[in-house]
């Protein structure tokens, strides 16, 4: 690995602490961008993020820890954006600097709610940034697993093929295998979906739906992504992949789901705002579930599991009627 190339991670939750443990590995200088002053006061102190995946120790030595995004962005070539999409607007209002000459990976499964776009797209057109600049980590991986050091698999996408193999190189290691993609748009709306999906299984969970009827949600599922993401982007693509099908699968049925829990809260007869406020991280599908919905007005494709899940979310609806109708139309 080129210790020429220089990378910053931009935020401080469980995504933001695996990839900076990952890049740890094989870079002997990470920048490390979390807006929380204390919680960088206690990494330095204490070797953890006293937040997120706090088993992770780290050699501090190895850690430019920042509070100031123009800083970490200064510092690097390369940079990780791991922050939940409902707060990436506010935080990109903050840069004074400029990102054009810089090379922006984002590791953000959501769509930005102020433009209804997904982040590579945010990322292009409202700063101008080349396709070719713009890639996306996906998995299918969850950070705690990263933390635990358990074989996880990421997919590595963008539209220069060496700047996803120089990623994928800096992420790799003895239990993380990276593969690349050039199907940057595919993958981060497949990113998106599955968390919307999640959030299902979750409510199907909660209202008692056994595994039986889990395997048809999800068999569904990953055929309703199919139809979705040919209309927002059509290209030669085999949704059975593991960045397409295995992210789904293993946010769907994974303990480690935020998306999956926050569901079965939903099914359970938590309201929204109650769910919200006893989760402690943010469920990603909630807003990626609203975002989807209107963009597939205009698309037109057949989305019944989107949809459930936009009524039950949105408009209110009762989630035991909701999904009595939607076994109805899965096969």
């Amino acid at each position: 690995m080129s210790e020429k190339l220089k990378f910053a991670v931009i935020g401080g939750g469980s995504w933001a602490t695996a990839i900076a443990k990952m890049l740890c590995v094989n870079l002997s200088e990470i920048a490390w961008y979390m807006r929380n002053e204390s919680a960088i006061e206690h990494l330095q102190k204490y070797k953890h993020n006293p937040n997120y995946l706090s088993s992770v120790e780290f050699d501090t030595n190895k850690l430019k820890l920042t509070s100031n995004i123009n800083e970490a962005i200064e510092y690097a070539d390369y940079i990780i954006f791991a922050i939940p999409s409902a707060f990436l607007d506010a935080e990109l209002k903050n840069m004074t600097v400029s990102l054009s000459d810089k090379i922006i990976f984002s590791a953000i499964k959501g769509i930005v709610p102020e433009t209804s776009l997904i982040v590579g797209e945010h990322f292009h057109i409202q700063y101008d940034i080349p396709y070719y600049n713009i890639g996306v980590i996906t998995g299918p991986c969850h950070a705690e697993e990263v933390a635990l050091e358990r074989l996880s698999y990421l997919t590595i996408a963008c539209g220069d093929p060496d700047k996803a193999k120089t990623v994928a190189k800096s992420l790799s290691g003895n239990y993380i295998k990276a593969k690349i993609s050039d199907d940057i748009i595919g993958t981060e709306y497949a990113a998106m979906l599955k968390n919307i999906y999640s959030i299902a299984a979750g409510i199907a969970h909660g209202l008692g739906y056994g595994d039986n009827f889990q395997s048809v949600l999800m068999s569904n599922a990953i055929r309703e992504m199919k139809k979705f993401i040919r209309k927002v982007h059509k290209m030669k693509r085999n949704i059975n992949d593991s960045a397409y099908l295995g992210d789904l699968l293993v946010t769907g049925y994974s303990v480690f789901s935020r998306n999956r829990m926050f569901g079965n809260m939903i099914g359970k007869g938590y309201t929204v705002k109650s769910a919200m406020m006893e989760m402690s991280m943010v469920a990603e599908g909630y807003y990626a579930t609203k975002s989807a919905y209107k963009l597939n007005q205009g698309y037109g494709a057949k989305t019944p599991i989107i949809d459930a899940v936009y009524s039950v979310l949105y408009e209110g609806k009762d989630a035991k009627t909701v999904f009595r109708k939607l076994t109805e139309s899965l096969d």
